[in-house]
């Protein structure tokens, strides 16, 4: 089986991250790293020192001319994920793009049908379906273990944003920043894949004086298409502890995923208690699945549709109009 040549766009977390990834799958004779690619010059060059195996680049453009590259993995800030995905779509690259897939609905139907003509694979890294205590919330709402749901509750609190492990340029920025772009893209997608489609959004947020910081408040309602309502409580910068988690009531009983992957449940009346999670279940990481969508095995990935489909729910809740925001798809 031929290797598939692998460039990574963006060296900081994320695209350090999916580097050890692909050092894994390297091993395994899948992929092979060719290139990378960073703006910010000492980052590149600390890269560079350590990896001299490895093109180093500081313009994704002499990269793609430079190499013949098979899938690109793109860890830009999300205002730069248009130019670089269109660039690779119109060389026919398989593209892996980190979330949200842009940095407006526009930018993303665009990208969607780009790459639908340019006919690769083209996945957003959305891992949280993937996730073995996801995995268990979906099985236990299909099995109706808390009959039927009458609403759902996600909270994002943040006693401090951006978090002390998150520092960079942009992601305090009202422009492409913002806990609600950057945490609540994940539960956007996951709670479409689970529950079906968000289509209506009614949302109030509250940005701080400085016109360049992001939001401090969030507060909204959702409906999902069965009309069951989704209410979204948000805030950032106050003494506590951080909270991101989600809440399903049911006729019958309550499920709960608390900080990401506790997930507990009860019935009417009782306490929540853990639910056991096979660790087993899960389905990460991700560049597997799409290394073997590429290589033509089945293997289930979340494309640009459904980077789309969340963008369209992330903006109406960023940029509210004062009246209900109706998702047409």
């Amino acid at each position: 089986m031929t290797r598939l040549k692998m460039a990574v766009i963006g060296l900081g977390k994320m695209g350090l991250h999916m580097i050890q990834q692909a050092e894994q799958a390297e091993l395994n004779g899948s992929i092979k790293l060719v290139a990378v690619c960073e703006a910010h010059e000492e980052t590149l060059r600390n890269f560079a020192d350590a990896h001299a195996e490895i093109s180093a680049y500081s313009d994704y453009m002499q990269l793609l001319d430079e190499h013949e590259i098979d899938l690109l993995y793109i860890a830009v800030p999300p205002k730069f994920h248009y130019p670089v995905v269109m660039e690779a779509l119109q060389r026919k690259i398989h593209v892996f793009c980190e979330k949200p897939l842009a940095n407006s609905t526009e930018e993303a139907r665009e990208m969607l049908e780009a790459a639908e003509q340019a006919g690769v694979v083209h996945a957003v890294h959305f891992s949280m379906p993937h996730e073995p205590s996801v995995l268990k919330l979906q099985e236990l709402v299909e099995q109706r273990s808390i009959g039927a749901i009458r609403k759902i509750e996600l909270i994002l609190q943040f006693p401090q944003w951006p978090r002390a492990w998150q520092q960079n340029s942009w992601i305090s920025s009202r422009e492409q920043g913002g806990f609600i772009l950057e945490v609540g893209i994940h539960w956007i997608h996951m709670i479409q894949h689970v529950f079906g489609p968000i289509t209506e959004v009614s949302s109030e947020v509250l940005y701080p004086d400085n016109a360049e910081e992001c939001e401090h408040e969030v507060q909204a309602v959702m409906k999902l298409e069965d009309g069951i309502r989704i209410q979204l409580n948000g805030i950032a910068h106050f003494a506590g502890k951080e909270r991101v988690s989600m809440v399903v009531y049911g006729t019958e009983g309550t499920i709960a995923l608390e900080n990401w992957e506790e997930l507990m449940m009860g019935q009417v009346g009782q306490p929540l208690a853990p639910v056991e999670v096979d660790e087993s279940m899960g389905e990460l990481p991700v560049l597997k699945r799409v290394i073997a969508r590429i290589q033509g095995q089945p293997a289930k990935i979340y494309d640009f549709n459904d980077g789309y489909r969340a963008q369209l729910v992330l903006e109406a809740l960023r940029n509210p109009e004062g009246n209900t925001s109706h998702i047409s798809r």
